[in-house]
């Protein structure tokens, strides 16, 4: 993943640590961006090959329009924390194509909140959106498509991998969950219905824990069932992911006032326009970033607690609040 921000640096040593300390330390965040660009890398080519193996029976402008969705410049952030958890949980096996299952999952629902009848964008990562290229109804039914796409994709990747059927199963089972009623679709029919309506912090916070939340929740799930985690281990991450999640949505709050549509790669000032409740409108931009930091902190003490905390992982959590973009 190419960051936006410098890397998030580890903690000071201490004095008596001696020289070597801050070497040790440039070169443990240089591994951890090799590695994920590396990652990111292996998530676009999985995304290309599940273009050419599964849209071949659609109709050619909705297969298009999914292929321009799929393939455009993104932070990968999902797919990256699939593999850092399944990393992190001993996962030994390649986990790329289960990884990118999740971004499809991610990649419809921009395709879908960027429509008019959601909030009516024109820009995405830097380019016009999907409903612009190829208008509305091949936009529409592109989304509706790639539900089951993610979930094909996810299937066969997990049998792939190795993965006995009841956890190719619960691999699926968590990436629907989190895209249906209880998590996306849910939260983003809350966010419509509030346009125009104050919230309080906590009834923001239930929107965006379905919205932006349960994918990223997910994400860190789906990587440890892959790896095989207990159930101990599973709630760590689930809790991991909830955090990181709520900690994202509220830097996005935060950059949707502070930050360009050039840095953005989407419309900045879009909640404004749209008189949507955020976190700078209730906390301050200060107190907002606040917040967003000590769900980082959180993010992490919750596998610091169970041996599950890598470099990785950390600075997954750390760049969710650190991001420009």
């Amino acid at each position: 993943m190419t960051p936006a921000v410098a890397p998030p640096r580890p903690p000071a040593p201490h004095p008596e640590a001696g020289a070597t300390a801050r070497p040790d330390a440039d070169r443990v965040a240089a591994a951890v961006l090799g590695a994920l660009a590396a990652h990111r890398g292996a998530v676009d080519h999985a995304l290309a090959g599940f273009c050419d193996r599964y849209l071949g029976p659609l109709p050619p402008l909705v297969g298009d329009a999914i292929r321009y969705a799929l393939l455009g410049e993104g932070k990968r952030l999902r797919p990256m924390l699939v593999l850092a958890a399944y990393e992190a949980a001993g996962g030994r096996g390649d986990a790329v194509r289960v990884a990118a299952a999740v971004e499809v999952v991610h990649a419809y629902s921009l395709v879908h909140d960027d429509l008019p009848c959601m909030d009516d964008d024109d820009v995405r990562r830097g380019r016009p959106t999907v409903h612009r290229v190829y208008g509305v109804a091949a936009a529409t039914a592109a989304g509706l498509a790639m539900v089951p796409l993610a979930a094909r994709a996810a299937l066969d990747a997990a049998v792939e991998l190795g993965l006995a059927p009841a956890a190719a199963g619960a691999v699926v089972r968590e990436l629907m969950r989190a895209s249906g009623a209880g998590g996306m679709i849910g939260g983003q029919q809350l966010d419509l219905a509030g346009e125009g309506q104050a919230h309080s912090l906590e009834g923001l916070e239930r929107i965006h824990r379905a919205k932006t939340g349960a994918l990223i929740t997910a994400a860190a799930r789906i990587g440890g069932i892959a790896a095989g985690a207990d159930a101990p281990r599973l709630d760590a991450f689930g809790r991991y992911g909830e955090a990181v999640g709520l900690a994202f949505q509220i830097a996005d709050d935060v950059l949707d006032v502070t930050a360009t549509t050039h840095e953005l790669g989407k419309t900045a000032g879009r909640d404004l326009d749209l008189h949507k409740s955020t976190y700078p409108a209730l906390l301050g931009v200060d107190g907002a970033m606040q917040r967003a930091r000590a769900l980082a902190d959180d993010a992490q003490a919750a596998l610091a607690a169970v041996g599950l905390l890598t470099p990785t992982l950390g600075y997954i959590a750390q760049f969710s609040v650190a991001r420009r973009s």
